[in-house]
């Protein structure tokens, strides 16, 4: 493994059920899911809360955490300006809600073209983890782990992510689903805004 790095990002939906995603303006200028770096001694709530905000210039009401989610595998190119491999990449997915449905939203951070789209017709262009993490929130799934490539499958019929083994697993039938779908609440008040 590579040097580590801390992410978070959200699968964030408006109240119509489409999903927010930003294309970068630099690279392959794939879509992604709203997020960025934690920094030092933040906790992933709040990192969330803050790189979402300054990314979208929107207010968001995080439900729950999807999972985590670990980036690693090689580039098909090294960025500019870069020597040496990209490094692994460790990312806290959370299910997020819009907080300004009404369409009122302050200015995005330069370089993010912000875009609403229905989960069942995403962009060809989306990152892999864009792709699983948002199949993994709008399934209902809580507490997901998973290792997701770069590139994508590595061979034909390969998936982009697998999940990683877990030691026990919470057989009840409500395991796995968001609060509300639990008949439960969020009630810890880091996760409200």
């Amino acid at each position: 493994m590579s040097a580590l790095t801390w992410a978070v990002a959200a699968v964030v939906t408006d109240a119509a059920g489409r999903v927010l995603l930003c294309r970068q303006g630099r690279g392959e200028r794939r879509y992604a899911l709203p997020g960025g770096r934690l920094r030092p001694a933040e906790s992933p709530v709040r990192a969330a809360l803050r790189d979402i905000r300054a990314e979208t210039g929107r207010e968001i009401n995080l439900v729950d955490l999807v999972g985590l989610y670990h980036l690693a595998g090689t580039t098909t190119h090294a960025p500019a300006g870069r020597a040496g491999p990209l490094p692994d990449i460790l990312v806290h997915v959370f299910r997020a809600r819009a907080a300004d449905d009404d369409g009122s939203t302050a200015e995005p951070r330069p370089g993010c073209r912000l875009t609403w789209h229905i989960p069942t017709a995403l962009p060809d262009t989306v990152t892999p983890l864009t792709r699983v993490a948002v199949t993994d929130a709008l399934g209902g799934r809580s507490g997901v782990l998973r290792a997701v490539t770069r590139s994508g499958p590595t061979s034909e019929g390969e998936p982009a992510a697998r999940a990683w083994p877990v030691a026990a697993r919470d057989d009840r039938p409500e395991a796995g689903q968001p609060p509300g779908q639990r008949g439960e609440t969020a009630t810890d008040p880091s996760l409200r805004r």
